[in-house]
Parts: C-alpha cells; sequence; structure tokens
C-alpha cells in the first residue's frame, strides 16, 4: 500500500518515460545475433514486470525502511529474498516464453536469452541505477533541508541578538536618565540659573537616546560630541569638586559605530567614581586612526567602590553589547589600581567602518 501511494504522489509520466526506455533496452540487448523479433518483444515484456517490481521493492521500501534508517541487517536479509523471488521469476519467464512462443524450440532462442545470469544482471541493473537516483535524490532533499533549517537558526539566532541588544539598551537608558534628572531636580530646588542649560543639554540628550539609539550605526563624532554634554552636566552638578580631561582627535563625520557604546562607560566613571583629595578625577582619551578606535577612560575610586564599578551592571552589558555588534573585533582591558580604576577599549573599525554614502546608513536613516 505505501509503495502504492509513493508512485502515485510521483511524476507518473517521469515513470512511463523511463519503463518504455528500459523496454527499449532490453529489447536491443536480446536482438544481439538473433533477428527473431517476436520472441525478443514477448521475452523484453514478460521481464519487465520484474525489474518493475524489485525496482519499486527496493527505493520504496527496503531503502528508506531499513537502508536509511541503519537496519542493515533487516536491508540485506530482505533484499535476498527480493534477489531469490527475482531469480525464480526469470526462470519462470524463460520457460513460459520457450513454451507458448518456440514450442520448447531451443534453437529458435536468442543467445542472450539463455544465458540467465545474463538476464539476472540486466535485471538489477535497473535496480541499482534506480537505486542510485532515488539515493541522490534523498541525499539532496537532506541539504536541501538542512539548509533550510541552518538559514531559520540564523535567522533565530539574529533575531534573538536584535532582541537582547534592545534589551541591553533598555538596561542603559533608564540609568542613564536617572542621574541625570537628579542632578536637574537638585538645581530646580535652588532655583539655580544653570537648570535651563541643563535641560538644554539634556533634551539634546533625551534626542539621541530616543531616536538616534535605535540605528544600527550612528555617526563616531555625534557619540562624541553627547559625551561632551554629559560632561557638562556633571561638571554643573559637581561645581567645583570636578576635575575633567578629555581628549579626542575625532572630526571625521564618515566614521560609525553602535550608539550609546562609549557615554556608557563615561556615566559609569561619574556614577561609581570616589572624591579623593577634595576632587573626583576623570581622564578620557578619544583616539581614532585609520583602522581602530582607542577609548580611555579612567576614574579615581577608593577599592570598594572599585570592585562595584568592575562588576557594575553596566560594563558587563557594554561587554555584550561589544560582543554582538564587533564579534573577535575588539579588545576591552579592565584595571584597577590603588585609588583608579582605567578602562581601555580598542575596536577594529576595518570591518565595520560605513560611510554616509552606504545603502544601509540611508535606510535606517529615514
Amino acid at each position: 500500500m505505501k509503495i502504492i501511494k509513493a508512485i502515485l504522489k510521483s511524476n507518473i509520466l517521469k515513470h512511463l518515460i523511463f519503463w518504455v526506455a528500459v523496454w527499449l533496452g532490453y529489447v536491443y540487448f536480446f536482438s544481439y545475433n538473433s533477428t527473431n523479433r517476436e520472441y525478443i518483444y514477448w521475452f523484453s515484456s514478460a521481464l519487465l514486470p520484474i525489474a518493475i517490481i524489485a525496482t519499486y521493492v527496493t527505493i520504496y521500501l527496503l531503502i528508506p525502511n531499513y537502508l536509511l534508517t541503519k537496519k542493515t541487517f533487516h536491508f540485506l536479509l530482505y533484499s535476498f529474498y527480493l534477489l531469490v523471488f527475482s531469480s525464480y521469476a526469470i526462470v519462470i519467464v524463460i520457460y513460459t516464453t520457450l513454451f507458448l512462443v518456440l514450442e520448447f524450440n531451443v534453437s529458435g532462442m536468442p543467445p542472450m536469452t539463455k544465458n540467465y545470469f545474463s538476464v539476472l544482471l540486466l535485471i538489477y541493473m535497473v535496480v541499482i541505477i534506480a537505486s542510485m537516483f532515488r539515493m541522490l535524490t534523498h541525499n539532496y532533499k537532506i541539504i536541501s533541508m538542512n539548509k533550510e533549517l541552518e538559514n531559520k537558526m540564523l535567522a533565530a539566532q539574529l533575531q534573538l541578538k536584535e532582541q537582547e541588544l534592545s534589551y541591553l539598551k533598555m538596561q542603559i537608558h533608564p540609568h542613564f536618565l536617572f542621574n541625570t534628572l537628579n542632578t536637574i531636580y537638585g538645581f530646580s530646588i535652588k532655583q539655580s540659573q544653570q537648570t535651563p542649560q541643563m535641560i538644554l543639554k539634556l533634551s539634546n540628550l533625551l534626542d539621541y537616546i530616543l531616536y538616534q539609539v535605535n540605528k544600527p550605526k550612528v555617526k563616531l563624532i555625534n557619540e562624541v560630541t553627547h559625551i561632551k554634554e554629559y560632561i557638562d552636566l556633571e561638571e554643573i552638578r559637581f561645581q567645583d569638586s570636578l576635575k575633567v580631561t578629555f581628549k579626542s582627535n575625532v572630526d571625521d563625520e564618515k566614521i560609525m559605530i553602535a550608539p550609546m557604546l562609549l557615554i556608557p562607560f563615561v556615566e559609569n566613571a561619574f556614577k561609581h567614581g570616589s572624591i579623593l583629595k577634595g576632587f573626583l578625577k576623570i581622564d578620557i582619551s578619544i583616539e581614532l586612526d585609520e583602522t581602530s578606535l582607542k577609548f580611555i577612560i579612567g576614574n579615581s575610586a577608593l577599592h570598594h567602590k572599585n570592585q562595584a564599578q568592575k562588576n557594575g551592571i553596566g560594563l558587563e552589558n557594554i561587554s555584550k553589547r561589544l560582543g554582538l555588534h564587533y564579534p573577535d573585533s575588539y579588545k576591552l582591558t579592565i584595571e584597577k589600581q590603588e585609588n583608579w580604576f582605567s578602562v581601555f577599549l580598542e575596536i577594529q573599525l576595518s570591518n565595520h567602518q560605513i560611510t554616509e554614502n552606504d545603502k544601509s546608513y540611508k535606510m535606517s536613516d529615514c
């Protein structure tokens, strides 16, 4: 029943053409040194059902149920049974056609029909060819299925990465805004004249966070600009107890990086930094060359603050984001010394640099 269903599902026309070609092949083979066309036609026609049965049993029953499932013993056993059946059927065909067509006149038999083993080999040549085609088709389907599965897995991994990136960004935003709003709140209570300036700078940062952070890449120079605005806000908050050294040679507007990649380091330095000898000291250096971006930041911190800063969720999140955006293309080093905490980040930009003329950037900027 399974064999019949499999045959019906397949392309019947192709099967018909194949078996007509096999029948013509038999006629041509048995016609060697013989002109007895009538016997050859009957003999070839009688052999054809044996070849069909042996072929379909092999490719639709034995191969899928035993060979492909690695039941080798059963495959060999049932193949042997099929060979015995085919051999017996060939003997019946030989004697039946000899009786019905030639009336046991052995001298009238074509030479190639007298050789039993040649006839058996001819039958199983068809079985072998059909089986090889079946195996090739099966392997092609497996490769196609594996490729499709691989593409689905890659798509799922990409989706998971995008979701993880979004989650990590969501973790950064509340922390970033909470510190800044606290500062503005404190100055508004004092009715400080610097409050409007702080609100303006915060609005710029909000624009960057809400609208730029969802892009795959942003201009490096914009990231640097917003670092400066963040420092300005903190300088207003800390007043005379803050000493910041900021150096940057970034002036190329074509260099792109992942958004909100450097600012969290700056935020982390202010959050976990300690005022020692009356000052919170923070040194920031952003150096850009032809192939890499080097970002160095250090801040004064007590020993227990160092540990908290090193294990903070901010640095953990940034490490994950770096791994997602720049796999095998970055180096992040965190060092703590006595009363000093520093972070060194180097990103290889050769494989990640995008210019404004890049089509994907234009699409993301719409």
